[in-house]
């Protein structure tokens, strides 16, 4: 029997399912050049994208106004009228570190109930090599009845969306691409290279392209890991990493690695992806659990540096009054996934702290429903016995030294996570 023919270019009708940090990009990308539905089960953010607002700030108003052939839409029916559906939900890991599909499973239901003969499902979400294939597809053949690789096909062009970077764009990065079939490796790739100038890299199957995509971030978060430990170590030394750092990066090929917290839905995640698809067939991944356990570790340190330094000033952790400044994940940026700042804060309450946490960019209502945390707005001068910068969001840089320092009481110890602030302005920093 033939297998069903593949969308025609003037024929392409594109469903993204999932307008997160990196759909709503995508689709906005494709609404400029095709028929384009952007879906989401999240209602309310339906309704703000028809409104022409975007609370990830990915997406410009205007931008939104002027991508004419973009719809949004809650309504799974209105999927039976596109043939090419984009899966960009989140691929986060539980609180024991292990893969969460759920995400994935659920849109892999909605993509099954809406295809149709001759119709692609791309994913973009970080999993393990081999999981479209051994656990999407199978669910889509379920719902739909039909039959992979004769009635419908798949791909999966991993996402490289930086949050809060102006300056990479979806557009500017090139873009791996893959397909179940010669044919629909083709087709995938033909579709991205419509809106992407900076060009595809077609790769040879789809595990491929998804062992390039966990390795990207397990190869950062290995590095930041050296480095992290290399700070644990010039701080026992009494040395200053920066200066290290800085003297080191003379050399034209040492790698300009920071110390700091590793979180977001990427870098503190994505190892666990290949770890726990390694340890399935039977190898137990050394290096990348050893870089992992580093860098989820270096949230207490900083509490427990910070701790020390008001004790040797004597002042009692207990009761003490100790400002956060910053919660997202990374500077000048909303997002609030797997951020690590919130390992500081839990650390710093088991000293029954009072511990506050200020950030401009992020939504109260998130922190409060993702973490617990009461934000404040206000900030006292002369209140508090520590001040952790721990994101440097242009905000707080613009403050200055002596803004930041009037919120301390006399004794206050300042402590610079992201060694924004001038060496000698601070008490310690990574």
């Amino acid at each position: 029997m033939d297998a069903a023919a593949l969308p025609g270019p003037d024929a392409t009708r594109v469903a993204v399912i999932g307008l997160g940090y990196v759909g709503l990009p995508l689709a906005v990308g494709f609404g400029r050049a095709l028929p384009t539905l952007g879906f989401d089960i999240n209602r309310a953010r339906i309704d703000e994208l028809k409104q022409h607002r975007d609370h990830t700030l990915e997406v410009s108003p205007e931008e939104l106004a002027a991508t004419t052939q973009l719809r949004f839409s809650a309504d799974p029916a209105d999927l039976a009228e596109c043939n090419v559906f984009i899966v960009t939900v989140p691929t986060p890991i539980d609180d024991a570190k292990r893969p969460d599909l759920t995400p994935l499973e659920s849109a892999s239901r909605t993509v099954g109930k809406a295809i149709r003969p001759g119709g692609v499902a791309i994913f973009e979400s970080t999993v393990y090599p081999g999981a479209t294939e051994e656990v999407c597809v199978p669910i889509i053949e379920r719902e739909s009845g039909l039959r992979f690789n004769v009635d419908f096909y798949a791909g999966y062009s991993p996402e490289r969306i930086n949050p809060g970077d102006k300056q990479h764009r979806l557009e500017s990065i090139m873009k791996v691409t893959s397909g179940s079939t010669p044919a629909a490796a083709d087709f995938v790739d033909a579709l991205y290279r419509r809106i992407i100038t900076a060009g595809t890299h077609k790769a040879s199957s789809i595990r491929v392209a998804e062992a390039a995509k966990v390795i990207e971030n397990t190869q950062r978060d290995l590095n930041i890991a050296l480095v992290n430990e290399l700070s644990l170590i010039f701080h026992r030394l009494g040395i200053d990493t920066s200066e290290v750092l800085a003297a080191a990066g003379t050399k034209w090929n040492f790698l300009p690695f920071r110390p700091g917290l590793v979180g977001g839905h990427c870098i503190g995640v994505d190892p666990y992806y290949l770890t726990h698809k390694a340890q399935q067939i039977g190898y137990h991944p050394e290096v990348i659990l050893s870089g992992r356990r580093i860098n989820d570790g270096m949230g207490q340190h900083v509490a427990q540096r910070v701790v020390k330094l008001m004790t040797q000033r004597r002042v009692h952790a207990a009761q003490s009054n100790i400002l956060v400044l910053g919660l997202a994940f990374k500077e000048n940026c909303p997002d609030l996934r797997n951020t690590r700042v919130i390992d500081v804060v839990a650390e710093l309450k088991s000293y029954n702290a009072n511990v506050e946490v200020y950030d401009p960019w992020v939504s109260a209502e998130e922190a409060r429903h993702e973490y617990g945390l009461d934000l404040v707005t206000e900030l006292a001068d002369g209140k508090y016995d520590a001040i952790i910068l721990a994101v440097a969001h242009r905000q707080f840089v613009d403050l200055g030294i002596e803004r930041i320092r009037a919120l301390g009481t006399p004794e206050c110890v300042l402590f610079d996570v992201k060694q924004t602030l001038p060496r000698a302005a601070v008490d310690d920093r990574l």
